[in-house]
């Protein structure tokens, strides 16, 4: 059942009761509400709710209270799969732990490691961190880092780190679990439920506590989600002309737009401020100050709009997005729901648009049946599209020119063919098997979505 009363029947302590106030957390929402009691508790909690409810406070309030009560360093560690995502978890810890001066340190890719390990020396009471870099650290010859002693351990989009199909995490999660203790508080949140985390769930020794949003709609109701019936060829010519009919009739609208690989995010990027869009791009390739550097003029509204990969998908809260455009249909229904959520979000208004090819229409209604909610067909004058076709194909070719004369990604392919070799892989084979997991991904969906209609 989802009830929303008040803080004061949570059990929490007074200091941080009248600090939510101050900082003006009125009612606690569902996921809040359910969750932090029974981590106050002890227990081990498990909590799948639509983005944008509230999940990072419900666990970093309680988690906060317990380390008022006994603090020392190091307290917590949260593992979450993206770095700016990171730094957005650390900031709520840094708002509501300031009455207790909590101590914390980021660590993950694209920064200085060395400076990482002499904050991690100092025994932060949180470390908020990705998967790869805190395992590095941990596999240091001259590490000192000990997380023998942590109370909370807390994986925040879970789904996504523990998805066995994907893999992009398993073997530094094994290092990172093989250094903390049994004697833990085990924390798991997510936005879109999988088999992966009901898996977790049966394998708990703990009986965990779970709680589920009981709303069968994974977005949103003040979310307006249309679609745009696009041919292959002319998609970026539509998605120039949609841009440029939302910012003229809503020029203070930020829209976040996304696409499915780094190079087409940058081009993508390119394509738009030469037709005289203002924009920044967010995707892997960048390095970590730039990534920064980007969201934050997106954040600040200096930037109306952002063009970027999924890394920017998965629980950024970004309060000023009143458009997301899908520049793709994604392959998987969870990385539609995370997309579109980054509108929409704690009790306002906003739209998506997606762009569908004819190749699209089964990845639609697979979306449609998964959020059980219909797309409606937006609106395009497609005679003011073919006026402005030509152009765009130009400057879109332009923009793919530069990228070829940069040799963009190379560095980043040869980077990561090395390290494999280092590891006693071979290159090509891990890129058969990695696409083989892509083709199991989708295959496993389709088969899950059968078995549902069966249902």
């Amino acid at each position: 059942m989802e009830h929303e009363g008040n803080f004061e029947e949570l059990g929490l302590n007074d200091w941080i009761l009248e600090h939510l106030s101050q900082l003006g957390f009125t009612r606690p929402s569902p996921i809040q509400y359910n969750c932090i009691p029974p981590i106050l508790e002890g227990k081990d909690c498990f909590g799948c709710s639509k983005t944008g409810s509230g999940k990072t406070a419900a666990f970093a309030v309680p988690i906060l209270q317990k380390l008022s009560e006994d603090p020392y360093g190091i307290f917590c560690v949260v593992i979450t799969p993206t770095r700016e995502l990171a730094y957005q978890i650390s900031e709520q810890f840094s708002i509501i732990g300031k009455p207790i001066n909590i101590r914390h340190a980021v660590v993950v890719g694209g920064m200085d490691m060395l400076e990482q390990a002499m904050q991690l020396e100092k025994k932060p009471h949180v470390v908020i961190a990705t998967p790869g870099r805190l395992a590095d650290h941990l596999r240091s010859s001259d590490s000192t880092v000990k997380l023998n002693k942590i109370k909370f351990l807390v994986l925040d989009e879970a789904d996504r780190l523990l998805d066995k199909m994907d893999g992009d995490f398993a073997n530094d999660l094994d290092v990172i679990f093989e250094t903390l203790p049994k004697d833990r508080q085990t924390l798991l949140f997510s936005a879109t439920l999988t088999d992966t985390l009901n898996e977790v769930k049966q394998l708990s020794t703990k009986k965990p506590f779970f709680w589920q949003s009981d709303n069968t709609v994974s977005t949103v109701e003040q979310l307006d989600q249309y679609y745009v019936l696009v041919p292959e060829q002319v998609r970026d010519g539509y998605l120039v002309y949609i841009c440029k009919d939302l910012l003229e009739k809503n020029p203070n609208h930020s829209i976040m737009l996304f696409t499915k690989t780094c190079k087409n995010c940058q081009i993508l990027g390119m394509l738009l401020q030469n037709a005289g869009f203002e924009c920044v791009v967010l995707h892997s390739n960048m390095k970590q100050r730039h990534r920064l550097a980007a969201l934050s003029k997106f954040k600040s509204s200096n930037i109306r709009l952002l063009v970027a990969t999924d890394v920017a998908a998965r629980g950024l809260d970004i309060p000023v997005v009143q458009v997301v455009m899908n520049h793709n249909v994604p392959g998987l229904s969870k990385n539609y729901i995370h997309r579109v959520g980054r509108t929409a979000r704690a009790g306002r208004t906003g739209m998506a648009v997606t762009l569908v090819t004819q190749f699209d229409i089964h990845r639609v209604q697979s979306i449609e049946e998964h959020i059980n909610t219909k797309l409606k067909e937006y609106e395009v004058n497609e005679d003011e599209v073919l006026k402005i076709l030509t152009k765009v194909n130009v400057m879109k070719r332009e923009a793919e020119l530069v990228l070829e004369n940069r040799d963009f990604g190379d560095k980043k392919k040869t980077n990561k063919r090395k390290a494999l070799i280092l590891e006693g892989k071979d290159p090509d084979v891990e890129a058969k098997n990695d696409k083989k997991k892509r083709i199991a991904r989708i295959k496993e969906e389709r088969k899950l979505r059968k078995e549902k209609r069966k249902k």
